[in-house]
């Protein structure tokens, strides 16, 4: 029976880029950054949650061929290939602190029925959104 989500893998367009982003910028911490021959099998993990590996993985060979690979790019570049959802305790002060850091946010914080909430793409152009959850959202809604 499955008991985890161990692995996450977004697309990036630069490993070196990135790694410099997920660390410098979002404070994740680098789990394991090995080669395997020309591939490169680089992961980082949230701050204080180690046993979720993020994979920071350029598309290509041998997980897909060069035209796929291109078109993957172009996807992730124009912020259609959507990475997350990240909790924080304070959407706001996150917000601040990140935009300090140099994280471009497509949505400032915002207060929504599950609790608050902000967007921001990655340097590789993956959406991400930042989410102080409320205690108790509502799990239906009245009809319309």
């Amino acid at each position: 029976m499955i008991d985890a989500v161990s692995h996450i893998g977004i697309f990036v367009l630069d490993q070196d880029e990135a790694l410099d982003f997920y660390v410098g910028k979002l404070g994740f911490e680098v789990h394991t950054d090995a080669r395997m021959g020309d591939y490169r099998w680089l992961t980082v993990t949230p701050p204080g949650q180690p046993e979720l590996q993020v994979m920071l993985a350029v598309p290509g060979p041998p997980a897909v061929d060069a035209d796929t690979a291109e078109r993957i790019k172009s996807l992730v570049t124009r912020g259609h290939m959507g990475a997350g959802i990240l909790s924080t305790k304070d959407c706001r002060r996150t917000y601040e602190e990140l935009v300090a850091r140099g994280v471009e946010f497509t949505e400032k914080p915002t207060d929504r029925f599950y609790g608050v909430d902000a967007a921001f793409r990655d340097n590789s152009g993956n959406l991400w959104r930042i989410t102080e959850p409320v205690e108790n959202p509502p799990r239906e809604f009245p009809p319309s």
